[in-house]
């Protein structure tokens, strides 16, 4: 039994077919299936179900597959170890990030860290709060920058900063006048929201204070919302880092709340068996240093991302 073979056993499970499997892992697709006939040969047991299609596992290799997860993750933090006793900071470094907090947080540190750690190669990956939790889980990517907290025990949360939650209406809404909004009069308005995870936020906002469902949007996309907004199509409410890329065009257009400020949680997640923590600890020093100052101090009332 070999390492390599256990890893095409995993390929096969992610991606269904031999001839996927052997792309992702860059070999010849006759190599990889020898490879794991090999593998079920020596255990004088079937992993896979070729009868199937899609190809599916047998109940044995379920198991095996279980164990070969955690084989596969403790084979590869051997060399974190030794990085880890050396204080050595590089490698490859995979940084998954929510829509919503890509395009405002990533800007800041992205190029003070890459100038200050020249030895870690660092990915960045835009993906949804649901495949950030299964890549964490399956070690696929080595953290994240998500909207906290995420009561998930495997996974190890460290807060960067609380972020306001501020409001975006027409110049002819009702509430236009209004200095500060409070969280009651989203009972009066159309609330628009975006079809990603941070509508989990504001889901979770109205649901305290409204009774209207939000309308939603199926776009990622804040920027088009802010539009909607503006033009009166209806109410949206966007991070407070996001209504600073408008703050000159659409300033009469952003309105805070009332304190205590309804806020998101904004922190660097990674799994509770990550090593790279000399890379995570360059990382979150890098934003707490660029991000102080930008947001301002208020009382706040940090909403969750999920119920």
């Amino acid at each position: 039994m070999t390492i390599t073979q256990l890893k095409y056993v995993l390929a096969l499970v992610e991606y269904g077919s031999f001839t996927a499997a052997a792309a992702h892992c860059n070999v010849k697709q006759p190599s990889l299936s020898m490879q794991i006939q090999k593998l079920e040969d020596e255990l004088d047991t079937k992993i896979f179900n070729r009868s199937k299609k899609p190809i599916q596992l047998t109940p044995i290799g379920e198991k095996i597959v279980t164990q070969a997860k955690l084989i596969i993750n403790e084979s590869s933090r051997i060399v974190d170890i030794i990085e880890q006793q050396k204080g050595y900071v590089g490698g490859d470094f995979k940084l998954g990030v929510l829509p919503s907090i890509l395009s405002t947080l990533v800007p800041i540190f992205i190029h003070h860290f890459t100038v200050n750690n020249p030895k870690v190669n660092l990915f960045v990956e835009e993906l949804s709060l649901e495949d950030i939790i299964q890549k964490l889980n399956a070690g696929h990517i080595d953290a994240a920058l998500v909207s906290t907290p995420l009561n998930n025990e495997m996974i190890k949360e460290r807060v960067l900063y609380y972020e306001p939650l501020v409001g975006v209406i027409s110049n002819h809404h009702i509430l236009k006048d209004k200095e500060c909004l409070k969280p009651s009069d989203i009972h009066e308005n159309e609330l628009i929201v975006s079809n990603d995870s941070f509508c989990n936020i504001i889901n979770n906002f109205v649901e305290n204070n409204a009774n209207n469902e939000p309308v939603k949007f199926k776009i990622n996309n804040l920027d088009s919302l802010i539009s909607l907004a503006v033009q009166g199509v209806g109410v949206t409410i966007v991070p407070y880092l996001h209504s600073l890329k408008f703050k000159e065009e659409y300033q009469e257009n952003f309105k805070m709340f009332e304190e205590p400020v309804p806020a998101r949680e904004v922190s660097l997640v990674y799994h509770k068996t990550q090593l790279k923590m000399q890379i995570i600890e360059v990382l979150k020093s890098s934003i707490d240093m660029l991000i102080r100052g930008k947001i301002p101090f208020q009382d706040v009332k940090i909403i969750p991302p999920k119920k």
